[in-house]
């Protein structure tokens, strides 16, 4: 990590169930979200609690924003909104739990479309659409440069 303080496992819980929206939580979207715990640097105890939530059903839960930036809460929404995609289906379902995460993270519906649309561009590089060689860091990266070019053009 880059001294920036890591997500919290609120956050894994809450896309585990993204996840489990549709239903099942299929083996690649639960690699996913730990995959991306593990990139975090949590705990090996968090991770355990993480992977249990990918194992049963969990409801998204209370998000703690305190230590979330900005850039934290468009990157775990474009995650969740990744992680919707991963089977090639996205049913109401997993668009309503995708609402109420937004709302969680308390995320506007301009960014909301703009991380959809970051997280579907880095999904299209090649092989990005599998959980295995997904960019996270490039999504990450790319979320704080749209967010700093956004602010450079409110400034002027």
């Amino acid at each position: 990590m880059d001294g920036k303080q890591p997500l919290g496992r609120d956050v894994f819980i809450a896309l585990a169930a993204i996840g489990w929206a549709d239903g099942k939580l299929d083996s690649e979207e639960a690699d996913a979200i730990v995959r991306t715990a593990l990139e975090e640097g949590l705990e090996l105890e968090e991770i355990n609690e993480i992977e249990a939530a990918t194992k049963s059903p969990v409801e998204i839960g209370a998000i703690d924003r305190a230590k979330l930036s900005k850039e934290d809460r468009l990157f775990v929404y474009a995650v969740a909104s990744w992680i919707t995609r991963i089977d090639g289906t996205v049913d109401e379902k997993e668009l309503d739990a995708l609402s109420k995460l937004a709302e969680a993270l308390k995320v506007p519906e301009a960014p909301r479309t703009a991380a959809d649309r970051i997280a579907q561009d880095i999904a299209m590089l090649p092989e990005g659409d599998r959980p295995s060689r997904y960019d996270l860091p490039r999504l990450r990266k790319v979320i704080a440069e749209r967010l700093e070019e956004s602010a450079r053009r409110k400034g002027s």
